[in-house]
This record gives structure tokens, C-alpha cells and sequence, in this order.
């Protein structure tokens, strides 16, 4: 540290008592800042994951195919994974609203695409991996911006 620095230091722990004494900080500001964060965090980044195990199972195994139902609360997805004979997986997916997009994520890759009627959806020949799925919603009613649901990663 140079004598700059020093004297830099002590100019600013000196503006920092004024400022301590003068406007202090709210107690518990720190705590209901993370909170805040967080339930942000939560609403936009973790939707209600429940797996329903192996009730829409076909021909294969358990193992090769997961339900997966995902919530915020506003928008319900429904996604049936089901592995091919080639190792590739399918998705096939149901949502209850009319999204904008469809967008399935995997870490560098990207697959688009539209709901159908009744909100129906599917990737193919998608490889297995991490992967996550957006969806752009148009907004409530007097809400002009779209929001994005996204569902937490999960393993196909």
C-alpha cells in the first residue's frame, strides 16, 4: 500500500463513520435483503418439481421413461422423458398456457419449439444430459412485459 493509498483508506473510514452516524443502516436491512433475493430467486429460478413415477410408463422400463410436473403457481408443465433405441431422448411436454416460445436448454445447446393445440409439445433426438426448459409467456392482464418460466435442471 502506498502513502496514496493509506491516506485514501483513512478518507474513506472516515467518511464511512460520518455516514454510520448520520444515516445509518436500517437494522436487519442486510437479512430482509437476502430474503428478498432469494424469494426472488425462487419464484423465478426453482418451479414446484413433483415426479410421477412410472404411472405413464408404456412398453419399456422404469427407467426409461420419468414424468416430471413443474409449477410457479400461474403455469403448470407436465414433461414424459422417454430414452429411444438409439440412446437418444424424447420429450414430450403439455403446458396450460400459450407460450411465446418453447426453448429446451442443455448446457451450450438449444432446441425451439411451438405448443400445439392443448399446449402440446415434443423434442426429439435430444441427447442425454443436464437440461432445462423455457418457456416466454405473454403477461397477465395489465402486465404489457412477458415473464419466463424456467424449470430447475433436471437429468434426461
Amino acid at each position: 500500500m502506498t502513502t496514496d493509498d493509506s491516506a485514501d483508506a483513512r478518507l474513506f473510514a472516515r467518511l464511512r463513520a460520518v455516514w454510520e452516524e448520520v444515516d445509518p443502516m436500517p437494522a436487519g436491512l442486510v437479512d430482509r435483503m437476502v430474503a428478498a433475493v432469494a424469494v426472488e430467486d425462487l419464484s423465478r429460478e426453482y418451479a414446484l418439481l413433483t415426479l410421477v413415477e412410472g404411472t405413464l410408463a408404456a412398453t419399456r422400463g422404469d427407467a426409461d421413461t420419468a414424468t416430471l410436473q413443474f409449477s410457479d403457481g400461474r403455469t403448470n408443465v407436465l414433461l414424459h422423458l422417454s430414452v429411444a433405441d438409439d440412446g437418444r431422448r424424447r420429450v414430450d411436454g403439455w403446458v396450460d398456457a400459450e407460450p411465446l416460445s418453447i426453448r429446451l436448454v442443455q448446457k451450450g445447446r438449444e432446441w425451439t419449439t411451438d405448443a400445439g393445440e392443448h399446449g402440446r409439445f415434443a423434442f426429439v433426438d435430444v441427447p442425454p444430459g443436464l437440461t432445462r426448459l423455457r418457456l416466454s409467456l405473454p403477461g397477465a392482464h395489465g402486465e404489457t412485459e412477458t415473464r419466463e418460466f424456467q424449470t430447475p435442471q433436471f437429468e434426461i
